[in-house]
């Protein structure tokens, strides 16, 4: 029990947000036998959100699906046009990812709206319960679609964007599960009074637990450019061409891959440089690779320091692309820039954690991504991290316990307290 406001405070254990999660792990809300993969308008889209919409109304909502096709709950306020405070994350996942990235924020949602409506407790804002369709971009090659709609910041989707599959388009995924890419601007919030966004999530790293801390508040998300790099040389037979005479897009790919590495290892702000992605053609055994195609991912804790590094990793890039015979495209598929959380939010969600845990919150730039990023071009954000074991994430291997579960559970019934008497 945690006390607040002069009063105890009961409401159902982190442990049902960790079974719904894990639940949430299986057929049918994964597309993928074994493991979890639930990308944007699939199969397990679909079913995942039945199962959360139900969820919702038990805990007193009304749901919708938006235009994008995120699920959205709403417990209403104490009038019926009310400001909004949205919380949530994203239900969507990578191939074979782990059962909490982006669900447990949802869940933990559901969970902090359930306690309110058992006591019977209304505010002077909705509340309101958000899940994204899309922020990974785990099946089309631009992630956070949908928080890029919601926030009013989506510029002309391509209908005819491909899957990584390439068996639909965003048109025809979007047609199939009843919606429409010509209407899906028309799920911007631009309009309406939303006065916070709320994302609790794992913190995908160890700090806290190398710190043995359950909690931890979000300072800032890192800067991010990810990029489309395609380098042609020609395939020839590999016991007849001579290695003077090669111009082999896989040992150019490996240069590039080096110098990446590098660079990253020597930079601040918490910079890191990845090459997550790696296509190889013709890809065969006995053949000098004519065609590479792989992604870079920079990230830091200031759009200077990014700037930086990815500028230097793509001048190497052309060096070696020069120095080997070999043509070289770049595609900038990512560009998002530091986005620090809302000093006010951030005071209110430091104050809950420290409520909670009775020890002051450790405050931590996210390396990740996360829709808050996007949702801060609407209104001001503020994050809740929750430690994961070993900083292990997008892996099977992820986990939390239900004890810091609990404690993310309080702290987000604490701050909504904490909010309730600022926004008085």
């Amino acid at each position: 029990m945690v006390m607040q406001a002069g009063k105890t405070m009961d409401h159902p254990c982190g442990a049902r947000a960790v079974a719904r999660c894990t639940e949430l792990g299986r057929a049918p809300y994964s597309d993928m036998e074994g493991g979890l993969f639930r990308p944007y308008l699939s199969p397990s889209y679909r079913a995942t959100c039945g199962r959360l919409a139900e969820w919702m109304r038990d805990a007193g909502m009304t749901t919708r699906m938006d235009a994008a096709g995120n699920l959205v709950g709403r417990y209403e306020g104490l009038a019926p046009d009310a400001p909004v405070v949205l919380l949530g994350s994203h239900i969507d996942s990578v191939r074979d990812g782990g059962f909490f990235d982006g669900m447990l924020g949802v869940i933990l949602g559901i969970e902090t709206v359930a306690h309110f409506a058992q006591q019977g407790k209304r505010f002077p804002f909705a509340l309101e319960v958000i899940g994204f369709g899309d922020e990974e971009g785990s099946r089309f090659p631009s992630g956070m679609l949908t928080s890029h709609a919601v926030a009013g910041v989506l510029d002309n989707p391509d209908p005819a964007m491909s899957d990584w599959a390439e068996t639909a388009t965003l048109s025809s995924a979007l047609e199939a599960f009843g919606l429409d890419v010509g209407q899906m601007q028309s799920a911007s919030r631009k309009g309406d009074p939303v006065v916070a966004y709320i994302e609790a999530h794992i913190e995908q790293g160890p700090a806290l637990e190398a710190e043995g801390r359950a909690l931890g508040v979000v300072s800032a998300i890192a800067a991010q450019y990810r990029y489309r790099v395609t380098l042609r040389g020609m395939a020839g037979h590999a016991g007849t061409v001579a290695m003077k005479l090669r111009r082999d897009a896989l040992a150019g790919a490996a240069d590039i891959i080096l110098a990446a590495e590098r660079i990253g290892r020597a930079g601040k702000d918490g910079l890191v440089a990845t090459v997550g992605s790696l296509d190889v053609m013709p890809g065969a055994a006995n053949v000098v690779p004519g065609e590479v195609v792989l992604t870079i991912d920079v990230r830091a804790g200031t759009d200077a320091t990014r700037d930086r590094a990815a500028a230097a990793i793509l001048e190497e890039a052309r060096q070696v692309a020069d120095r080997r015979g070999l043509e070289m495209d770049v595609a900038l598929q990512q560009d998002l820039d530091a986005t620090p959380c809302d000093p006010a939010l951030t005071a209110l969600m430091e104050q809950a954690v420290h409520d909670v845990t009775h020890a002051p919150a450790p405050l931590l730039v996210s390396g990740a991504g996360h829709d808050a990023m996007i949702m801060a071009h609407l209104a001001p954000v503020s994050m809740l991290f929750i430690r994961c074991a070993g900083g292990i994430s997008h892996n099977p291997a992820e986990s939390v316990t239900d004890d810091d579960t609990d404690a993310a559970l309080r702290a987000m019934i604490t701050f909504i307290g904490l909010f309730e008497r600022r926004f008085g």
